[in-house]
């Protein structure tokens, strides 16, 4: 199995987010949960943005020991400094430096010209390395960035002391084949990067950077660069969970990581209550849906053997048990078994008699709750004859 290392980026890239804004207590908080669940780096801000952030890095580094901590710079020597001294009470700090690679970024975002962006990036890499050992360069923008000249950025910042290369599909433009064939172009091209770690980090403005993250690896990325419920600019970064679970589930393709997952659920939790950003009902994984079943012919089968319906089991990830829900596609199976957990057997007549008057109930309600079914039972004489062993 290839130990694929999980790079978390909640505390930066996720709290890009606007109106999301944590304090140093929340992130430590954070930092420490990611910590219980394993992530091999935490990615706990970008010190120069303001001074409440260069605290938050620099207490983070104080609170959480055994990952690596990294703080974001751009190319330049200001940021790097500041970057240094947030870091220096880490135990295993990293700088994460880069600049735009794509011609969109050089000609629009920078006014200027690959030679001149070569040479930033070379400086900016050469300069984090006297700080710290370990440097992460970032070729912002490489999902559109021209494969030969991305190539050449990368063998120069091989060259330049890098340990980590991160290749960014900044705008969530590419697909997972395109992105794939990305990092197997290079891997295949870029003297001495059998040497170093090649990030995935991918965003998700066409809803495909979990997949993206994936084809990475698959063609030869060694990290994956991720947040919690996937939260990031815009739509958002590769989800932690999805990524995880993914590698899991389909252990075949030969892929594990140091994730705790039964700490996905509560972390995720933790992630919306400080944050407020709350994610979906059907979100995979952790959303309020993702064991819950209203069905009636999902329901028989859950119910006569979990893994019909269900690939994970709840607990995996931290949550306690599935969910049977009644609604107005329930069967007499789900009901059965709803009042057999509020302690009333029923024989084939009395179920029968109590299904007839759930369906007209849940016609009109969207879901039938615990207190709903018992008042049935109560209402109707025939029920009587349901025998309370609760």
């Amino acid at each position: 199995m290839k130990k694929i290392k999980i790079f978390d980026t909640t505390l930066r890239d996720g709290e890009q987010i606007p109106g999301c804004k944590l304090n140093t207590f929340e992130k430590i908080r954070i930092a420490q949960q990611l910590e219980f669940l394993g992530v091999d780096i935490i990615e706990a801000g970008f010190p120069i943005s303001s001074p409440g952030d260069f605290k938050s890095v620099e207490e983070i580094c104080k609170n959480v020991t055994k990952p690596v901590i990294c703080a974001l710079t751009r190319a330049k020597k200001k940021d790097i400094e500041v970057a240094a001294s947030a870091l220096k009470k880490a135990k295993n700090p990293r700088i994460h430096t880069g600049i735009g690679t794509s011609n969109w970024h050089i000609k629009y975002k920078f006014n200027s010209t690959p030679g001149d962006i070569l040479e930033k990036a070379i400086g900016a890499i050469k300069y984090a390395k006297s700080f710290v050992e370990d440097v992460e360069f970032y070729a912002e923008d490489a999902g559109r960035t021209e494969n030969e000249f991305l190539a050449k950025v990368c063998e120069l910042a091989i060259k330049a002391g890098s340990t980590v290369l991160n290749i960014p599909d900044t705008t969530g433009y590419c697909l997972p084949e395109e992105y794939g064939e990305k990092i197997r172009f290079l891997k295949e091209n870029v003297k001495g990067i059998h040497r170093i770690t090649i990030s995935t980090h991918c965003h998700n403005d066409l809803g495909v950077a979990t997949a993206n993250s994936l084809y990475g690896i698959i063609n030869g990325a060694d990290q994956i660069e991720c947040t919690i419920n996937g939260i990031g600019e815009r739509a958002g970064n590769t989800d932690l969970g999805e990524i995880v679970m993914i590698m899991k589930q389909h252990n075949h393709l030969g892929f594990s990581t140091n994730i705790n997952t039964k700490f996905i659920y509560p972390t995720s939790k933790l992630i919306c209550k400080y944050t407020g950003i709350y994610v979906q009902a059907n979100k995979a994984i952790v959303g309020c849906n993702a064991f819950s079943h209203s069905s009636g012919i999902h329901q028989d089968g859950v119910l006569k053997k979990r893994e019909t319906y269900e690939i994970i089991d709840p607990k995996e990830v931290g949550v306690e048990k599935s969910s049977i829900i009644l609604t107005a596609r329930s069967g007499r199976a789900a009901l059965a078994y709803r009042c057999r957990k509020l302690g009333y057997f029923t024989q084939k007549k009395d179920l029968d008699n109590l299904y007839s008057l759930f369906l007209k109930e849940a016609d009109n309600k969207k879901e039938i709750s615990d207190e709903d079914l018992i008042m049935m039972i109560k209402k109707i004489p025939l029920m009587k004859k349901i025998k309370s062993y609760g």
